[in-house]
């Protein structure tokens, strides 16, 4: 079965940090773009962080910039989002997604994690 399964969510006080965890099961991540969104309450999905095919590059949002890090272990066919310095603002559903375009652009085919709530309390 081809699945990504997200980890790592949880409810910490603003200031505090976590680190997500995706793994893929059923395709191997290599050679395509990944990376996390966010979904806060009524809000659109927006992109938080992305490791890019293209130039193996990874990118920020400037929410993100200096406060979380993205990282991939493609042995083991899993990313990671750590996130530091967290705020109340963070608060969201968090979905890793793979097989993202060259440019981390989400195309057909994208294959989504469930999400993972983050609850940052101020």
């Amino acid at each position: 079965e081809v699945q990504l399964q997200a980890s790592g969510g949880g409810l910490v006080q603003a200031g505090g940090s976590l680190r997500l965890s995706c793994t893929a099961s059923g395709f191997a991540f290599g050679g395509r773009s990944i990376g996390w969104f966010r979904q806060a309450p009524g809000q659109v999905r927006e992109a938080v962080s992305c490791i890019s095919s293209a130039d193996g590059v990874a990118d920020y949002a400037d929410f993100a910039k200096g406060r979380f890090t993205i990282s991939s272990d493609n042995a083991k066919n899993t990313m990671f989002l750590q996130m530091n310095s967290l705020k109340p603002a963070d608060t969201g559903v968090y979905y890793c997604a793979a097989t993202l375009g060259p440019y981390c652009q989400v195309v057909a085919g994208t294959r989504w994690g469930q999400g993972t709530l983050v609850t940052v309390s101020s």
